[in-house]
């Protein structure tokens, strides 16, 4: 090996510490929100596309899991803050951490690549621009990778909280 590649290996054998980490300080956080709330559910932690992913399971089906998640997902986001901000706590370094609950994301992930896919078909087809509507910065990033994924190119456009995505032709 040479010293670049000695110093890449390095360097992502620490991402990856620095990223575990992360994972373990969200998952004893998020346990102690799970008592408070008399909550059954099981974490389970994994890196990512670069950033710590932790999950709130439970084996009874998830509905007492449901009230964390909210309605469309808006208590999930503000727990994935919370638990961001005691991540930064405990490390000093910001966190892009990533929540799911009851597998409430991976769902919605599924649902917005099949919407990206078939909005870069349209265009694809129709050779005109299709806007979607408008996302919180989490849709919006399945939804840039499934029109990257298709060959297309999209931009994001407009102000929090009506930011939407506009697909455009190739």
């Amino acid at each position: 090996m040479t010293e670049g590649t000695t110093s890449a290996a390095a360097e992502g054998a620490d991402t990856l510490s620095r990223l575990e980490q992360e994972g373990e300080i969200a998952a004893d956080y998020l346990e102690g929100l799970l008592d408070i709330a008399d909550l059954d559910g099981d974490i389970d932690m994994d890196v990512e596309a670069d950033r710590a992913a932790v999950s709130i399971i439970s084996d009874s089906g998830g509905r007492d899991l449901q009230k964390l998640v909210g309605r469309d997902g808006e208590v999930l986001e503000a727990l994935q803050e919370l638990t961001r901000l005691a991540v930064h706590r405990e490390t000093g370094d910001r966190s892009r951490l990533m929540l799911d609950i009851a597998g409430y994301r991976a769902k919605k992930r599924a649902e917005l690549s099949e919407l990206g896919a078939k909005a870069a078909a349209d265009v694809k087809s129709s050779g005109e621009p299709v806007k979607l509507r408008p996302m919180t910065p989490f849709e919006r990033k399945v939804v840039h990778d499934a029109v990257k994924a298709a060959g297309l190119r999209s931009e994001s456009e407009g102000e929090e909280p009506q930011r939407f995505v506009v697909v455009l032709p190739a």
